[in-house]
Order: structure tokens, then C-alpha cells, then sequence
């Protein structure tokens, strides 16, 4: 493939999850975060999101996350749990998007923060319209996305490469 193959990259931080009494990494999903997953899936193909691929955290809440949003889209792209996205650093992060097949163009993960967050804002170089306005204001609760767009390879990701293109989280305020 071509070094200037348009691509995508979907961030999208797990659901609002339960504190039971578990290890931190078998927390599950909290009622609220199971009716947020499925709005983050129709909320991807109302946008036309259509993933080749998705890594998701192998961290309960993540994989529930991604098994209540994957359904929605018209699509279910090839999806591999990933160790080294659970509690990862948006360094980690990106490390694991570097590694991504040049086959893929467009790039779903499902991950924790501060390691999602900090990989949005540190990519984004440029963005469309309010979605990095509403990002900085907002954060990444629960459930939020943002759709980054980058021209090259996935080994030349890196910081200020992309274009923020949306961004969305189920209970944001609007103005």
C-alpha cells in the first residue's frame, strides 16, 4: 500500500463501569455503561464508522464495552484483545498502533484512560469543526470517542499526525 493511504483511527474509552469487590482489571459494567456501549455502536454507523479492525483491552470492562457496541455496526471488523492496551500510556498506545497491519485502513480501540485521552490529543495535530473544542471542555468520560484521520503508515503515527475529526461522548452537555 501506498505511504499516503488515507486512514483512520477510532479511540474509544470502555464504559462506565461497577466497583465490586474484584481485581481492577475483572471490574465489569455498570447499568449506565451497558446502555452507553450501545449508544457508542449506533452513535459509529449513524456516522458511518466502519472499522477493518479492532483492538480492545482485555480488561472486562473493555470487552464488554466492545460486545454491546460491535452489533450496531453494519459491519463486525476482525477483532483481537490486546494485553498491552490494558492501563496503557498514550506512549503504549500508540507503540500497539505502530504494530497495526498496513492492510488495515481504518482502526477501532477499545482502551482505558488516561492512556485513550492523552493518545487523542497528543495525535491530533488539527481538527474539524468544534470536536476539539468540545474535547479539551469536555475530557473523556465514559464511553467517548474521537475519530482521528491521518495520511501514511501506521509505523509513522505519531504526535500532531492527525486530524480530530469527531468527537462524542453520550452525555455530553449541548449548547
Amino acid at each position: 500500500m501506498s505511504v499516503d493511504v488515507p486512514r483512520s483511527i477510532v479511540l474509544v474509552r470502555h464504559a462506565k463501569a461497577d466497583w465490586p469487590e474484584v481485581a481492577d482489571h475483572e471490574r465489569p459494567l455498570a447499568d449506565r455503561g451497558r446502555k452507553d456501549a450501545a449508544a457508542v455502536g449506533e452513535w459509529l454507523a449513524t456516522h458511518g464508522v466502519a472499522p477493518g479492525l479492532t483492538l480492545c483491552s482485555t480488561a472486562v470492562r473493555t470487552r464488554e464495552t466492545w460486545k454491546l457496541t460491535a452489533p450496531h455496526l453494519p459491519h463486525r471488523p476482525r477483532t483481537v484483545y490486546e494485553e498491552r492496551l490494558y492501563d496503557a500510556s498514550p506512549g503504549e498506545i500508540i507503540a500497539v498502533i505502530n504494530d497495526v497491519p498496513e492492510d488495515v485502513e481504518n482502526l477501532l480501540v477499545v482502551a482505558h484512560n488516561p492512556g485513550v485521552q492523552g493518545v487523542a490529543e497528543v495525535l491530533t495535530g488539527s481538527s474539524e469543526g468544534d470536536s476539539l473544542e468540545r474535547m479539551q471542555r469536555n475530557g473523556f468520560p465514559t464511553s467517548a470517542v474521537a475519530v482521528l484521520r491521518f495520511d501514511g503508515t501506521w509505523k509513522s503515527v505519531e504526535p500532531g499526525t492527525a486530524t480530530l475529526t469527531g468527537y462524542w461522548a453520550p452525555h455530553e452537555p449541548h449548547e
